[in-house]
């Protein structure tokens, strides 16, 4: 038995007056009645718990006229006992109400095809509650229950479940009973039931929502027209998003955002250029032309016109308001994340770091994606986190009913396709996407929700798809019925027209002159698009102003990074102390007595100390840093410590926001156990401010493989394809060290593979000073650009891994390629050169050194691209007589090998060297990147080294 029903059958007219003064006795004190009844009351639902509240308030005892159906007198206070069977009444409708505002949208009416008929739920069925068809005249005591859709503490069963369904089983579904706070549920409710939203808007607003439809469907209809066969993924079925996003931007600006990013597929994205972010329909029609959306002295490759992003600035009532369309490749939701980063960017460059509501992500989802694609729950899931939170973030569903050729019954598990959105309590409004009015005001309830709760909500506007997947497929093959009911069924914009006219509000001269007066101007710029020219390229305003392209040789240009001794000591004293408050750790109290004596002798300073500088000389510049990834406030191998936690209290100290008064700050932050997400994040937190350093590092480099979309299509060809820089830093952990085949490698191959136009550095790093200078240079040249470094694991601690105060100071900065470091025979005598990058070099000079030999030189590359040609070629004229060797830890078809052999050889061909070609030493080719066998693994690198400095054939 339920609590329901055992209160049900307690309530009866010898003790309603009794229950009623102990739940007001509870309420006020949960251990003041026994604990039988404590349980009971505690187990209620909120409708049923509000229903017992008003009876304890007002000494409830209602008229036996409750029964009979007749209109109740007002019940009095202390006016006797109540009838057992109202009593039960008033519960069980509490109970039908309850049921109406968690299951009512079963029963809503939200498919416009009229395909899905809704079917019956016992939830939402009156009898299931005790209540017949003749007891809908029935006048029961409901309190404040359903104030303010019903006035007065009775009301008739019938009146109430009619009430009810003209609220829930609309237009509208909403779910929001599961919300994480009372005080959300409630806010929800209030709304739902007292705006009474299906009266409709003004006829001014009608107005404006029939103009919006018309610009929508109209750019559709003329696209369709003018470019027969073109691929545009129009927005035809689902044109209501386009007035809705309107409702949403204008209803921010009302409430002080002052910027808005979307972030979209390409469904309806030229559709929202036009008419959302206002970029030329002269410039969208060149494009289908031919056009590019650049001037062409700007180089890039450029991309298809359904993926590119725009951005204006508008006025909303007197406020203004920047709204960007994020560029986006075909991968579907890859760009949410990096909406979501970018706001965080937004916020955190104008201090609106507190409620974070000043700076908005509007996110438009298609249907089987939203449900399909992890990246949204990673999205989703990391929309609470402090470190990735951004005030909330409204999530549009152009809801298709179908994904591609795929039915929605094999496109997700769940009811709906926006059901991950509940694991994180996010409300989920359903919307008929042909009640244009139900859409406006469930858009403008998602932004007013929004900035009440700082939460993300969903709006699922259920739609079609006219044509198919894009202009050319033929979607009756696959659903031949849906595209029968799509042929026979009116447009939104003809829908919305017939309604209007109906209601007085504009005539049908009126609704043509409209569309004619649209179509007109459409007209003129395709006209003007034959002729018109780019003449201005979208990029490098704003706070990207005064950077540019870089020229000439990417490798001969980097700037002194060096900085001065006194710096770098006063960086060093605030690393090397903490408060005498703080409960350090015992073993890391040592670490920092080490660090005291680095900077005392000027000597052994390790990666972490090193990379601490670079962010440290940084911070004190004004430049904020930013830095996340799984568990990098102490680092993977215990070796970063940029957070520390008190031991007794665990609060933290991060010393390098305690150097001094005038500083920027840095924030490192855990991230949740995601790459995809999180490195999507990051990227878009780059593409705002070139003057913030940020670093996404990975557990171990391997991990990166799970954002692999990220890499591809945003990092490594974001500013070729949309011109759009970031100088994002990857720091990705490799080396062999025995560790198996999943943490040795980052595949660093892959990253060389996709390197080409300058579009990135990767870099395979030995020194702490040169890390330092790598993080510095990042900064002080006039461009950005992605920096791929495979970060240390073994060498974090090792004993020759280190550098010297004076390789961090004045004249100082990053070298890509690193000569010989030991005195060794006349350089005409060296008889092999080993070029090698990474922690196979400490390898090769302690073996080396072990074996006395003094005619082998070894030669690191710490920048494989863009690739040191000059600098390399520098180092090999030195040694004229000698073998060139490359040699690497990796297997042969991974790390640098197959990218590095040519480019090796054409230095080698500028110096005219003897030599021809480099020899490979290294592991045999693999279709693992490593053995699991600490045994083999040895033996291995054992065999690579004694090859390479040719102690073994």
């Amino acid at each position: 038995m339920t609590a329901s029903d055992t209160l049900a059958s307690a309530l009866n007219g010898a003790n309603i007056a009794y229950l009623a003064d102990l739940y007001a006795r509870w309420v006020q004190d949960h251990k003041s009645v026994d604990v039988s009844f404590a349980q009971l009351f505690d187990s209620l639902e909120e409708e049923e718990a509000a229903v017992l509240k008003d009876a304890a308030g007002a000494s409830w005892a209602p008229h036996a006229s409750m029964i009979t159906g007749e209109e109740p007198e007002a019940p009095a206070k202390g006016a006797g006992a109540a009838d057992g069977l109202s009593a039960q009444h008033s519960l069980a409708l509490a109970r039908l109400v309850r049921a109406y505002r968690t299951y009512g949208h079963m029963e809503a009416n939200l498919d416009p095809l009229g395909l899905k008929v809704p079917q019956p739920h016992e939830e939402l069925d009156p009898a299931t509650y005790g209540f017949s068809k003749k007891d809908m005249s029935l006048v029961v005591y409901v309190g404040a229950l359903l104030e303010p859709l019903l006035k007065g503490p009775s009301a008739k069963v019938g009146d109430v479940v009619a009430a009810l369904r003209s609220v829930y089983c609309h237009s509208i579904g909403a779910e929001y009973t599961y919300a994480r706070s009372h005080e959300e549920r409630e806010w929800f409710r209030k709304r739902f039931e007292g705006d009474n939203w299906q009266s409709g808007p003004g006829a001014d607003e009608q107005k404006l929502i029939l103009k919006d439809l018309t610009e929508a469907e109209g750019f559709e209809a003329f696209c369709q027209k003018r470019y027969v066969g073109a691929k545009r993924f129009g927005l035809e079925g689902g044109e209501v998003s386009i007035p809705s996003l309107h409702a949403i931007i204008n209803r921010a600006a009302g409430k002080g955002v002052k910027s808005v990013t979307i972030g979209m597929a390409h469904r309806g994205r030229l559709n929202t250029l036009a008419n959302i972010v206002r970029k030329p329909y002269v410039a969208i029609f060149n494009e289908f032309s031919g056009g590019a959306f650049k001037p062409d002295d700007v180089a890039g490759s450029g991309d298809v016109k359904y993926h590119l992003g725009s951005s204006t600035d508008i006025e909303v009532d007197g406020h203004s308001v920047h709204i960007t369309l994020q560029p986006n490749p075909s991968h579907l939701e890859a760009v949410d994340p990096v909406v979501c980063g970018k706001v965080r960017a937004i916020q955190d460059d104008t201090g609106d770091t507190e409620h974070r509501s000043a700076h908005m992500g509007i996110v438009i989802h298609g249907d089987a994606a939203f449900a399909g694609q992890g990246i949204v729950y990673e999205t989703l899931s990391m929309s609470r986190l402090k470190g990735y939170r951004t005030g909330g973030t409204i999530h549009m569903v152009v809801n298709n009913q179908i994904g591609f050729t795929t039915n929605q019954e094999n496109a997700h598990s769940g009811i709906y396709n926006t059901d991950v959105a509940k694991a994180i309590q996010a409300p989920v409004l359903h919307v008929n996407g042909d009640d244009a009015e139900a859409v406006i005001y469930a858009s403008r309830l998602a932004e007013d929700y929004r900035q009440a709760f700082a939460s993300d909500i969903v709006l699922d506007i259920v739609c079609y798809r006219r044509h198919g997947h894009n202009e050319i497929d033929e979607p009756t093959f696959t659903q031949p019925v849906m595209y029968k009911a799509i042929a026979e069924h009116e447009t939104p914009h003809a829908l919305y027209a017939k309604r209007l006219v109906a209601a007085g509000v504009v005539t049908d001269d009126e609704v043509k002159a409209q569309w004619d007066a649209f179509a007109g101007k459409l007209d003129a710029d395709y006209q003007a698009a034959q002729s018109y020219k780019v003449n201005k390229a979208d990029w490098l305003e704003g706070s990207w102003l005064g950077l540019h392209a870089p020229s000439g040789k990417a490798e001969d240009v980097y700037p002194e990074t060096g900085i001065a001794l006194d710096t770098l000591k006063t960086i060093g004293a605030a690393l090397s102390t903490t408060p005498e408050s703080f409960d350090v750790n015992s073993k890391i109290a040592r670490q920092l007595r080490a660090k005291a004596d680095m900077f005392e002798n000027g000597t052994g300073f390790d990666w972490a100390t090193g990379e601490a500088l670079g962010f440290g000389s940084l911070l004190l510049e004004k430049h904020r840093v930013r830095l996340s990834g799984e568990d990098c406030q102490r680092g993977t191998f215990s070796q970063r410590h940029a957070v520390l936690t008190d031991q007794d209290n665990q609060t933290t100290y991060t010393p390098l926001n305690n150097i001094c008064d005038d500083q920027a700050q840095i924030e490192i932050w855990n991230s949740f156990l995601s790459e995809y997400g999180v490195l999507g994040f990051e990227y878009g937190y780059s593409l705002r401010n070139p003057q913030a350093l940020v670093l996404w590092e990975a557990q171990f480099g391997d991990f990166a493989n799970c954002a692999q979309v990220i890499i591809d299509q945003f990092i490594a060809s974001g500013e070729t394809k949309w011109l759009r820089m970031s100088g994002l830093i990857m720091l990705l952990p490799h080396g062999y060290e025995g560790q198996g085949p999943e943490h040795s490698s980052a595949r660093l191959e892959r990253y060389l593979q996709l390197c080409a136009e300058n579009n990135m550095f990767v870099c395979n790093i030995t020194t702490p000073a040169n890390y330092f200078h790598a993080l510095r240079r990042q900064l002080k040249l006039d461009y950005r650009k992605p920096m791929i470094l495979m970060e240390p694991k073994s060498l974090l601690r090792h004993k020759l891994a280190v550098s010297e105060l004076a390789d961090f100071g004045p004249g100082t900065r990053f070298e890509a390629v690193l000569g010989e470091v030991d005195k060794l025979a006349a350089d005409k005598d060296i008889e092999r050169v080993v070029l090698c990058s990474g922690k196979v070099y400490y390898d090769l000079l302690a073996e080396r050194r072990d074996k006395e030999l003094d005619n082998v030189a070894i030669v690191r590359l710490e920048q494989l691209y863009p690739f040191p040609e000059t600098a390399l070629a520098k180092e090999l004229k030195r040694y004229p007589n000698a073998e060139v060797i490359w040699c690497q830890e990796e297997t042969e078809n991974g790390g640098a090998w197959l990218f590095a052999d040519r480019r090796i050889e054409s230095a080698l061909t500028l110096v005219k060297h003897k030599a021809g070609r480099p020899v490979y030493v290294g592991r045999a080719a693999a279709a693992s990147p490593a053995t699991g066998l600490a045994r083999i693994h040895a033996a291995e690198q054992t065999d690579l080294v004694e090859r390479a400095l040719g102690l073994k054939k």
